[in-house]
């Protein structure tokens, strides 16, 4: 498959803001913002982006705030990674607003420790779990990483 460009300053941006508006909803116990961070990651996931590109794009590129990092990466495992904690953050919402306080907010922590890992360790683990479907033959999992990347790692650019 052709190599292809990811702009990885988009995904951190996405990460930093998915930590600090679950962070934020676990401080002031709102739930409602678990149920919004899950509709834009989901949201995201199926339009094929980052949920919070439109931060991104339209306030904090244009500002100067943040540069472009383009990347020769894949897309597909960074959606599916998007895809897998928009499914656990909606579960988390449901959760509290059931009244499982404790469960609710134990999956919106891990959906924070995962971004937190991606965005300061530069390690992935939904892009890992993609990766690893790939080399297992999984139908639509057909990327690879990228060559001399461990898998789930954050490329060189």
């Amino acid at each position: 498959m052709p190599v292809q460009t990811v702009d990885h300053s988009a995904l951190k941006v996405n990460q930093g803001l998915v930590i600090l508006l679950l962070l934020l909803g676990f401080i002031l116990n709102t739930p409602w913002l678990t149920v919004a961070v899950a509709l834009v990651m989901l949201v995201g996931t199926l339009l094929g982006k980052p949920g919070f590109l439109p931060v991104y794009a339209a306030v904090l590129k244009p500002l100067g705030v943040v540069r472009p990092s383009a990347v020769a990466d894949s897309p597909e495992p960074h959606r599916f990674a998007q895809g897998v904690g928009g499914v656990v953050t909606a579960a988390s919402a449901a959760a509290l607003l059931l009244g499982s306080a404790v469960t609710g907010w134990v999956l919106s922590w891990l959906v924070v420790v995962l971004a937190a890992m991606n965005l300061f360790i530069g390690f992935c683990v939904g892009c890992a779990l993609y990766y690893w479907l790939n080399r297992l033959g999984v139908p639509g999992f057909s990327r690879q990483p990228p060559d001399g990347t461990f898998p789930g790692m954050r490329p060189r650019s």
